[in-house]
């Protein structure tokens, strides 16, 4: 599974209005950035309490991107 699948499918599962979750994923030489966007009522929900949740997706992208031998990070777009 490509991590924006991986992101995608996290991020569906969590929010309320799983049609508006948007994911791009951007290449760069050495790193990749994956770019999550959802409505405004979710965004509290991908966030979570503290930031816990966007932390835990996070590093299960750092996990993932690892085991490819890449570095990937993953913002949060409001």
């Amino acid at each position: 599974m490509a991590l924006k699948e991986l992101v995608e499918t996290v991020a569906r599962a969590l929010v309320d209005e799983p049609d508006q979750v948007e994911v791009r994923q951007i290449e760069g030489e050495h790193h990749s950035l994956v770019e999550l966007k959802v409505a405004k009522g979710d965004i509290g929900k991908v966030i979570g309490k503290d930031g816990k949740t966007a932390q835990s997706m996070r590093m299960l992208v750092a996990a993932a991107s690892q085991k490819m031998g890449r570095r990937t990070h993953l913002d949060i777009i409001d």
